[in-house]
């Protein structure tokens, strides 16, 4: 495998499971350091550390609230003091809540908190890089294809927030271009983690809608993102790239 990051440093946020630990590992195969991010599961945060270092590249775990603005900054000065430099950002962090509008059972305060984790710690997160990255910079949003489609309900505020980080992408990719630093959005469809398990009540209909006939795997995203990363990708920016087994086709 072609060891094309080796050199730079990344951070994933939230990569203590899933897509975020497979994004974390496909990194770090291709010579990267790399650096995550975790909330509230440190025993899952220190065994993805563990697989990385294994991989023989640095690598280190720190805690923090992406709905925190300053938990999230410090968390991007920390690794960049850290780890000398900071080259790749992979905003991977994010929450799930549902509940249909005029629902008076939905819980306001967590739709808050989503908003907050799914958009906010983003934009915190992509301002500090910003400060401490330099050319060849990559910037790369794990969003939803729930932007792009609403196929039931229950999920605008979810939608809305993927949705604004997609749009956010597209204007920093201008923002940030005079210093060289690409910025892409991955929308991954329907993908076996534990906010979205293929045995759940909800994963027939969701099989059913996509073209392939199945859920995705986090790795297969993670690939999308390792491209994206890459110095083969340093022409795309601005871009949204759906992984999502042709779910908006």
């Amino acid at each position: 495998m072609s060891k094309n990051l080796s050199g730079k440093v990344a951070l994933v946020t939230g990569g203590s499971r899933g897509i975020g630990a497979a994004t974390a590992r496909a990194l770090a195969e291709k010579g990267a350091n790399v650096a995550i991010s975790y909330s509230a599961s440190p025993d899952k945060a220190d065994a993805v550390v563990r697989d990385l270092t294994k991989l023989g590249v640095r690598a280190a775990a720190f805690k923090a609230d992406q709905a925190n603005k300053a938990e999230v900054e410090r968390l991007v000065t920390t690794v960049a003091e850290r780890f000398g430099r900071l080259d790749i950002l992979v905003n991977n962090a994010g929450v799930l809540v549902g509940g249909a509008l005029g629902d008076p059972s939905v819980d306001v305060a967590q739709l808050e908190r989503q908003f907050a984790v799914n958009v906010g710690g983003v934009v915190t997160a992509v301002r500090a890089a910003a400060k401490v990255m330099g050319e060849g910079g990559r910037i790369i949003t794990v969003g939803s294809c729930l932007a792009a489609r609403v196929p039931f309900p229950g999920i605008a505020d979810y939608s809305a927030t993927k949705g604004a980080v997609a749009n956010y992408a597209k204007g920093w990719a201008r923002d940030l271009g005079p210093k060289g630093i690409t910025v892409n959005t991955v929308q991954p469809g329907p993908i076996n983690t534990d906010m979205n398990p293929d045995n759940s009540d909800f994963s027939a209909p969701q099989k059913a809608a996509t073209a392939l006939g199945r859920y995705g795997r986090p790795e297969e995203v993670a690939a999308a993102i390792a491209f994206l990363a890459s110095p083969e990708a340093s022409y795309i920016t601005g871009t949204t790239l759906d992984g999502d087994g042709g779910f908006c086709a």
